[in-house]
């Protein structure tokens, strides 16, 4: 593993297509996941640490932008990665951008709706029209390191060292899996008569943060 993260690096490691795939489709998964875990955290403590609220669109434990905000990342960051203070620079200011513009966006096109609201939420200092804040970019700062220096390096590793079939199987079957959920809560079950997870878990006694 060592090895493999010198090469990481130092730009070192040639990668095949199917590598490539791989580890961009794990990433996005991985990074969701990431995202729902910190949300369902946050929430408990900002509402007071008395209610867990369910996160999220999806059946799965996922959330989209966190999982766009990492290819962002690893796409802006991956040729400036031995400067770790640059992988934070870099990476707040272009997950604060795309937090700032879907959220404005949404507000837009949606009617006011919003998928978050930093007005009513603590540790809201330098909050822009509730869509951004410090506290949001110094998050999305630091887990960016994670992301290049602990996620990415492991998912090298694991694309150099399993059978390429059952790598590229799973990256790949994982992918397709939260996509498939994506797209039924996105689409499907707007446009039919089919319940939405959000519409499940509430009936089942799942509470979820309302922003008006």
């Amino acid at each position: 593993m060592k090895n493999i993260f010198d090469k990481y690096l130092n730009d070192k490691i040639k990668f095949e297509r199917y590598q490539v795939i791989g580890i961009l489709c794990l990433i996005f998964v991985f990074s969701g996941i990431f995202g729902w875990i910190y949300e369902f955290i946050f929430y408990y403590f900002n509402g007071g640490m008395k209610i867990w609220y369910m996160q999220g669109g999806n059946f799965l434990p996922w959330i989209n932008i966190y999982a766009f905000g990492s290819i962002l990342i690893v796409l802006t960051t991956y040729k400036i990665k031995k400067n770790p203070f640059l992988v934070f620079l870099i990476s707040s200011i272009v997950t604060g951008l795309l937090e700032y513009i879907a959220g404005l966006l949404i507000f837009k096109l949606c009617n006011g709706l919003r998928l978050w609201d930093y007005n009513v939420e603590i540790l809201n200092i330098g909050n822009i029209g509730g869509f951004v804040c410090l506290r949001s970019v110094l998050f999305f700062g630091s887990a960016s390191l994670i992301l290049m220096y602990l996620m990415l390096p492991f998912l090298i590793y694991l694309s150099k060292n399993m059978n390429k079939k059952t790598f590229i199987i799973m990256s790949i079957s994982l992918f397709s899996i939260i996509m498939i959920d994506e797209l039924y809560n996105l689409t499907i079950a707007r446009i039919t008569v089919l319940p939405k997870a959000s519409e499940v878990y509430q009936s089942l006694g799942f509470k979820y943060v309302k922003f008006k």
